[in-house]
C-alpha cells in the first residue's frame, strides 16, 4: 500500500526532568494537532516558570510527519531544538510538542553537555508519556430513505465503520469514519446501494 494510513503519537500531556551541575532542564510533552496550538502553550510555560532562562521546543505535526520545526530560544544553535526533534524522530511520533524549560545553575555546560541535557529531558518525557497508534480517517455522510436503512446499516456493521452521528427519519442521515487504507472498497460496496448519497466532509 502507498499510504500509511496510521501514525503514532502520545494520549497525553507528560514530563521528565533531567538535572545536570545544578541547571534543571524540565521537558513537557504535548499532543497536538496544528501549529496554532503551540505559541499559547509556551506563553502557558512562561508564565508558570518566570524564573526560567530557556523555553526551547521541537515539534511534528501530519500523519505524514512532514511538518516539524526547531527552536533554540538562545541556546547555542544545534544544542537545543535539534536534539528534542531526534528524539520525536527516534520514538517516531507525530502530533507532537515538546519544550524543554531550563533553569541555569550558573554552571556552563558546554556544548556536548546541552544536546544531552535536552536529549535525556525529552526522552524522559516521551518515556512516561502514553504512546497511541492512530488511523488517518475521512469523514463523510450518507444521505438515505428510510427504507435502505437495511442495507446501510448492514454495509456499516461489514466494515467496522464508526457512526459519529445519525439521524433517522423519513430522510436519514448518518456521519460516519472511514480509515483511508480501506476507502475505496467502502466506496464501492456503497456504491451498489440504489439511491443514496454519499458526501465527503473532512479528513482527520
Amino acid at each position: 500500500m502507498l499510504f500509511d494510513d496510521s501514525y503514532q503519537t502520545i494520549e497525553n500531556t507528560s514530563e521528565g526532568i533531567f538535572r545536570d551541575k545544578g541547571s534543571k532542564f524540565i521537558a513537557y510533552a504535548y499532543p497536538i494537532r496544528k501549529e496554532e496550538e503551540v505559541k499559547p502553550i509556551i506563553a502557558n510555560l512562561r508564565a508558570e516558570h518566570a524564573k526560567a532562562r530557556h523555553f526551547c521546543y521541537a515539534y511534528r505535526l501530519t500523519p505524514d510527519r512532514s511538518v516539524f520545526r526547531i527552536n533554540d530560544d538562545g541556546e547555542p544553535s544545534g544544542t537545543a531544538g535539534r536534539p528534542i526533534l531526534n528524539c520525536l524522530l527516534s520514538a517516531d511520533i507525530t502530533n507532537v510538542l515538546i519544550v524543554v524549560v531550563r533553569y541555569f545553575g550558573g554552571t556552563l555546560l558546554g556544548v556536548p553537555g546541552l544536546i544531552n541535557a535536552y536529549k535525556n529531558a525529552s526522552l524522559e518525557a516521551i518515556a512516561t508519556s502514553s504512546i497511541i497508534t492512530k488511523t488517518v480517517n475521512d469523514l463523510y455522510e450518507v444521505h438515505f430513505e428510510y427504507l435502505q436503512m437495511n442495507d446501510v446499516m448492514k454495509l456499516i456493521k461489514e466494515e467496522s465503520l464508526l457512526i459519529l452521528n445519525q439521524q433517522f427519519d423519513i430522510k436519514c442521515v448518518l456521519k460516519f469514519e472511514i480509515r483511508k487504507a480501506q476507502l475505496n472498497q467502502v466506496l464501492s460496496k456503497f456504491d451498489k446501494i440504489e439511491g443514496i448519497k454519499l458526501k465527503y466532509l473532512q479528513t482527520t
